[in-house]
């Protein structure tokens, strides 16, 4: 298949690697030419503008950074819409607002473009590993199309519903994501604080009601002080943005989001917000004096 990919970033790089693994034929183009680098040994074809990716493509993948990337990269001038051929399918794996997607989901509609909205959950090693978790909005049969695709890259695949529900499972995974580094922080301070090995304390609570993945994965990194950036702060405190603006328009009440929005504000004003989102952790440090 003639598959375009924008968006070559941490997480969109390996992303396209293995779809070139798999066999297909990739398109490329990059705001940053730099972004290119790692696929001209490869098979990869590289074009100057998003419009001539989608010129030879059958479906364009855009994984960027927020929703006036998205629109700038697919709407504008010289954009995937304004190459595409006749059944041309764009895949947004981006995470931008449930209303963002369903307003450039009908836009494209207007031009018979078909469209899916598939964030992901994994951050940089479920990219590298095709592990991802994908979330997907969009018509049953556009998503048939592109789930082989799909499976190349994560090992969790749902479609949610219509155009938007991908990114509501987002918005709801970064809440749980959010909430949980938060919380994995705060145990191991208090831990440090209270002079017993916060090593110890996470290995008894793997073996209790209190596992998750992020007290096994994220905890270590915090105890390893690894900050290197799977998922940057930065972008951890865009997202829960997002959640907080769907709960102001939907009028709803989501207190432990709230605070956790606070506190990666916080993070990235603080100067951490180029570091992995666990760096909440030298937040409640400096706060703690610790």
């Amino acid at each position: 298949m003639d598959v375009g990919f924008i968006g070559l970033g941490l997480m969109g790089r390996p992303m396209a690697l293995h779809l070139i693994d798999a066999g297909h034929q990739l398109h490329l183009w990059a705001r940053r030419p730099l972004s290119l680098d790692p696929f001209r040994n490869t098979t990869a074809r590289l074009h100057a503008s998003a419009a001539e990716v989608a010129r030879h493509a059958d479906i364009v993948f855009t994984m960027v950074a927020d929703a006036s990337d998205v629109e700038q990269v697919v709407l504008g001038d010289d954009g995937v819409a304004a190459g595409a051929r006749p059944g041309l399918t764009i895949v947004d794996m981006s995470t931008i607002a449930p209303a963002s997607a369903r307003d450039i989901g009908s836009r494209l509609a207007a031009r018979t473009i078909a469209f899916l909205d598939a964030p992901v959950s994994g951050g940089e090693v479920g990219a590298i590993n095709a592990s991802l978790t994908i979330m997907v909005g969009g018509d049953p049969a556009v998503f048939a199309h592109v789930e082989p695709l799909f499976g190349r890259l994560g090992k969790s695949v749902t479609l949610v519903g219509p155009i938007g529900a991908g990114q509501v499972a987002k918005a709801c995974n970064q809440i749980l994501t959010g909430v949980t580094v938060a919380a994995v922080a705060e145990a191991l301070s208090l831990a440090a604080r209270s002079g017993v090995d916060p090593a110890k304390v996470r290995e008894a609570l793997l073996g209790g009601a209190a596992y998750s993945r992020i007290l096994e994965q994220h905890g270590q990194r915090m105890l390893d002080r690894n900050f290197k950036p799977g998922f940057k702060a930065w972008m951890h405190q865009k997202d829960l943005g997002i959640v907080m603006a769907e709960a102001h328009r939907l009028g709803l009440m989501l207190p432990n989001a709230a605070a956790t929005a606070q506190l990666f504000n916080a993070v990235v004003g603080g100067g951490l917000g180029e570091e992995d989102s666990i760096a909440v952790l030298k937040l409640l440090e400096r706060a703690n004096g610790t």
